[in-house]
């Protein structure tokens, strides 16, 4: 991250290269929102959830991948739900 909370060039190019080793296309990856994803996660249930989150979350958007949209309508329901999920969790359960 940069110092004011956007992602570097860095990360596109990790991105980039890391979708082309898995065979995934680049484009499909919505940087910015997989990163709100995972602020909403380490602010709402804590940071050693955020990775976990992030594989189910992606397991989810991958059962959509075949969809016209190319899995960002997917993704952006998934993350929808994460996202409230997050917000309206406590140590206790839901809340």
């Amino acid at each position: 991250m940069s110092p004011h909370g956007t992602p570097g060039a860095d990360i596109y190019r990790w991105v980039g290269a890391i979708a082309e080793e898995l065979g995934v296309d680049p484009d499909l990856v919505d940087v910015e929102g997989v990163l709100d994803l995972a602020r909403e996660v380490a602010a709402g249930v804590g940071r050693p959830a955020v990775p976990l989150t992030s594989f189910i979350a992606g397991c989810a958007v991958g059962a959509g991948v075949l969809t016209a949209d190319g899995g960002r309508a997917a993704f952006a329901d998934v993350a929808a739900r994460v996202t409230a999920s997050a917000r309206a969790w406590s140590p206790e359960g839901p809340r």
